[in-house]
C-alpha cells in the first residue's frame, strides 16, 4: 500500500505526457494539411499558366510565324513546368518560363495588330490576374510552410515530429533568373492593346 501514491503518480504523469503528445501530435497534423491545402492553391494557379501558354503561343504565331525559338523556348518550359515536382523545382521551372515569357511578350510588342486583337487582350488580362493570383498562393503557402517548419523545430513539438516522421516542407521562392528577368506589367500591354499602336 506504501507505493500506491507513487504508482497513481507515474500513471497520472504518463496520462499527462500521453494526452501533450496527442495534443502536439494533432496540431503537427493541421499545420502539414494547411500547408499541403496552400500548395494546391500554387499548383492550381501554375495549371492554369501552364494551360493559357499554348494559346497565346498559337496567336503570337499568327502574326509572328518566324519566330520559331522564342515559340519552342516557351513550349519547353511549359513542359518542364508541367513536369517538375516539389516546390523548388517548380519554382525554378515557373522562373523559366516567365523569363521565356518576357521573350514571348517581346516579340508581341513589335506587332500593333496583334497587341489590338481581341484574343491577345483577353489573353494577356487572364495571364496578369494568374500572375497575381500566383502571387498570392505563393506567399500564403511560404507563410504557412514557415509555421510549419518553425514549429516542428521548436520545443515541445520536435519531439512529437521526429517520433512521428514530420519533415520540414520546401519554400516556394523566386529563382534567381526571375528576380533578374525584366518585369513585363501583361496588364499594361494588354491596356495598351486597347489605345491601338502608338
Amino acid at each position: 500500500m506504501s507505493n500506491d501514491p507513487y504508482l497513481f503518480g507515474a500513471v497520472g504523469l504518463l496520462l499527462v505526457v500521453l494526452l501533450m503528445s496527442l495534443l502536439l501530435y494533432n496540431r503537427l497534423v493541421r499545420g502539414r494539411e494547411r500547408t499541403r491545402e496552400a500548395w494546391s492553391g500554387i499548383d492550381v494557379q501554375l495549371r492554369r499558366r501552364a494551360n493559357l501558354v499554348p494559346m497565346l503561343v498559337d496567336t503570337v504565331k499568327g502574326y509572328a510565324r518566324h519566330e520559331r525559338s522564342v515559340f519552342e523556348e516557351v513550349t519547353r518550359e511549359r513542359g518542364r513546368l508541367m513536369e517538375a515536382t516539389g516546390a523548388a523545382d517548380r519554382a525554378d521551372a515557373n522562373g523559366r518560363l516567365s523569363r521565356a515569357l518576357v521573350r514571348l511578350l517581346a516579340v508581341a510588342e513589335a506587332y500593333p495588330q496583334l497587341r489590338a486583337s481581341e484574343p491577345f487582350v483577353e489573353l494577356m488580362e487572364d495571364l496578369s490576374d494568374t500572375e497575381e493570383k500566383i502571387a498570392f498562393a505563393r506567399h500564403f503557402y511560404n507563410r504557412n510552410v514557415a509555421s510549419f517548419n518553425a514549429r516542428i523545430g521548436s520545443f515541445p513539438h520536435f519531439v512529437v515530429a521526429r517520433t512521428f516522421g514530420f519533415r520540414p516542407f520546401e519554400f516556394f521562392r523566386s529563382t534567381r533568373d526571375e528576380r533578374e528577368a525584366p518585369r513585363v506589367d501583361l496588364l499594361a500591354v494588354a491596356k495598351g492593346a486597347h489605345r491601338g499602336p502608338p
